[in-house]
């Protein structure tokens, strides 16, 4: 069971004082049959109080404010992660949509995850769920053809979409990162009426050279009967495994925003995001993404919202 420290710094420089900020973690990692956490530490500007509870999807969320003028704010978490070695193999189940069907009937949640969300394109949607479920009666087996097309057909390129990019936009331009791959594999199974949600986390792959590493990334969980959520990584055409370290889950990334908030003031910002995975033998992988968040002008009255937390890669 490899053992992993990631650190992970999200700041924010303001060209000026602003008067005040409230906002919003999940970085907490999660408790669960695929992983432990073993330590952890949450350091934030100014020391605020932080109030913990558990949101809808179960996920652990802090909210704290900072009620003084300041310049800049910065949210660091250390966190040392036990990962658990699945010997179950999701391609040995047997699950079909009769099963399926039985497990959503009366589960509001499983069926809040088998919702679409209303696209311009979604007759293409439609014809990729198609192909990929063609012939095809078992579940795990579908899931892993959507997410093999994702891969397949998209290419991986940083710096074209950012947090607000749409399933339309990607189905345009055809390329995006993890997070991208994510709400389109969201889509394709939704389409197919399999309850599926967003995963935000890590992935602490080693000198492999998998898409993502050392850095935040997401990927997508599938409802099966028997088995409950399944993790499979378009980003990376693999079921997911010991390398990912999961932070929170939801619909979609709005769910799952390591860190937002609102804050008053008329100022520009840079957003800086570090994240670095240590392994055992001493190895670590290191990632940082600078981001110019340019703002329309905004009245000292005005509260401007953004998110705190930059694009998954």
């Amino acid at each position: 069971m490899p053992v992993f420290n990631i650190h992970h710094i999200t700041r924010y420089e303001y060209e000026k004082p602003v008067k005040e900020s409230v906002n919003e973690i999940r970085l907490f990692g999660l408790n669960c049959p695929e992983q432990e956490i073993l330590q952890q530490e949450i350091h934030i500007t100014h020391q605020p109080d932080v109030q913990i509870y558990k949101d809808y999807y179960g996920n652990k969320v802090g909210l704290f404010s900072i009620p003084i003028a300041h310049k800049s704010l910065q949210i660091e978490s250390k966190m040392l992660v036990r990962t658990i070695i699945n010997q179950t193999n999701p391609l040995d189940s047997e699950a079909d949509f009769e099963g399926l069907h039985i497990d959503v009937a009366d589960n509001i949640l499983l069926l809040e995850c088998r919702r679409y969300d209303p696209i311009h394109k979604q007759s293409i949607i439609e014809d990729i769920a198609n192909e990929v479920s063609q012939n095809e009666k078992s579940l795990v087996k579908i899931v892993e053809n959507a997410s093999n097309y994702v891969f397949s057909n998209f290419v991986y390129t940083k710096g074209i979409t950012n947090i607000f990019t749409t399933v339309d936009e990607i189905l345009a331009h055809k390329r995006g990162v993890c997070q991208d791959f994510a709400h389109l594999l969201l889509q394709i199974l939704r389409t197919l009426q399999i309850p599926s949600r967003y995963v935000s986390g890590y992935i602490c792959a080693n000198a492999d050279g998998m898409r993502g590493h050392g850095a935040t990334h997401a990927w997508v969980e599938a409802w099966i009967p028997a088995l409950g959520w399944v993790g499979i990584d378009p980003t990376n055409k693999v079921w997911v495994n010991h390398f990912h370290v999961k932070l929170s889950v939801g619909r979609n990334f709005t769910n799952c925003t390591p860190a937002k908030g609102i804050y008053k003031g008329n100022a520009r910002q840079n957003l800086t995001v570090y994240v670095s995975v240590g392994y055992e033998d001493g190895l670590t992988f290191e990632d940082t993404n600078r981001v110019l968040l340019e703002t329309e002008p905004f009245t000292t009255d005005q509260i401007a919202l953004d998110y705190m937390a930059n694009q998954q890669q």
